[in-house]
């Protein structure tokens, strides 16, 4: 690939923009002069510290943030799967196509922001679609990429997001496997089972990813067990059992991949993609674990580095391994003290990235904003630039 997405972008919904004359000021004032802007979203309660009208939105479910799609077309034929329209963006009828053409009319840049596979609304109607524990728990924010039926529903919403709207790229989030944490309910499981732990119970036991271990002559029932036992014992599994599951997660979301690229590529050519992804080939979440064939088939990673510390940075440096550029996906929201946010960017520009996903433009109250400045305007300085 050799398209070059915005090395500099501030994240933000839809509701951000509508409704605020002041919003495009405001990313200027910050020296950014790009916006990745949510085209589909999960369920949240978001602030809106900044807007005239309102300091709250309460997304109670999964949205297109489109017009209401034609379900009648080839792209939703036999898929249950159908999107949501948002009753929260105040009776616009495109919220997402509306505020990218209000951003663009201001001189600034649109990144359409997809998330695919985290949807508690489909999943709650769909339990047999969604992924499933060692003990038989449901985990109902995360369709699991093996069913032919969520890939093909991945596609087609990627493609109703960007039909008909000009953006400068695409940020793709979910793209791949959710496992047993980023439930985007009320949790009450923070600190509750050791890494190992959480990567069992992140292992996907649907049918349709027992059918894929069957295909490699694994016991399904024999895996189960294996993996309980991990959980509640703390036996290690096999390093070959390890090795098969982490490949048939890595096939599912491959094949999600590909589904939703030709899709996005169809409706936006020119625009350079972003694939949300983590150098750890195990992680699951917004940003599942890179495959061997990711990183190639896309214009950027963006790699989630939150935390201050040396683990963020060694993230990056493992996944500028892999050869495609890679940005920095950083916040300057609390529990991050502002003031350490700067040293961080900077740490994780010596440490390779190529640029900064900043988060987040909605969100962050004014002197988080400034935080945001202060970063974007040093990025700046480092590169010799001004955009």
């Amino acid at each position: 690939m050799s398209r070059a997405p915005a090395p500099l972008s501030g994240h933000a919904y839809p509701w951000d923009v509508l409704g605020d004359p002041a919003f495009p000021a405001r990313v200027r004032a910050t020296g950014l002069h790009s916006v990745t802007l949510a085209a589909t979203y999960h369920a949240t309660r978001a602030a809106t510290p900044h807007h005239p009208t309102r300091r709250l939105v309460d997304a109670s479910h999964s949205a297109l943030y489109r017009r209401a799609p034609d379900l009648a077309a080839p792209r939703w034929w036999g898929t249950r799967l159908r999107p949501a329209a948002p009753s929260w963006t105040g009776g616009e009828p495109d919220p997402f196509a509306t505020a990218t053409s209000l951003l663009r009319a201001e001189g600034l840049s649109v990144t359409a922001w997809l998330v695919l596979g985290h949807d508690s609304r489909l999943g709650t109607a769909h339990p047999d679609l969604t992924v499933v524990n060692c003990f038989g728990e449901h985990y109902r924010y995360a369709l699991c990429p093996s069913h032919p039926e969520v890939r093909a529903y991945a596609a087609a919403l990627a493609a109703e997001a960007l039909e008909g709207v000009p953006v400068d790229g695409v940020s793709l989030e979910g793209c791949g496997q959710l496992g047993v944490v980023h439930g985007g309910v009320h949790e009450k499981t923070e600190g509750a089972w050791t890494e190992a732990e959480a990567r069992w119970l992140s292992v996907c036991c649907c049918g349709a990813c027992a059918a894929r271990w069957s295909a490699r002559a694994l016991r399904p029932n024999a895996v189960q067990a294996a993996l309980r036992e991990a959980v509640r014992a703390g036996s290690p599994v096999p390093d070959d059992l390890a090795s098969a599951l982490l490949a048939v997660r890595h096939e599912a979301t491959d094949a999600l991949r590909a589904g939703v690229l030709a899709a996005v590529r169809e409706q936006a050519p020119g625009a350079p993609v972003t694939l949300h992804a983590h150098p750890d080939p195990w992680a699951t979440g917004p940003s599942p674990g890179l495959t061997a064939r990711a990183a190639p088939e896309v214009d950027a990673l963006l790699v989630p580095v939150w935390p201050v510390g040396a683990a963020s940075e060694k993230a990056i440096r493992t996944a500028t391994g892999h050869g495609t550029p890679v940005q920095a996906y950083v916040t300057a929201l609390p529990p991050v003290a502002a003031n350490e946010v700067p040293s961080h960017a900077r740490r994780l520009r010596a440490a390779g990235a190529s640029g900064l996903g900043l988060y987040h433009l909605g969100l962050a109250p004014t002197a988080r904003l400034e935080t945001l400045g202060t970063i974007a305007r040093e990025w700046q300085q480092a590169e010799g630039t001004t955009a």
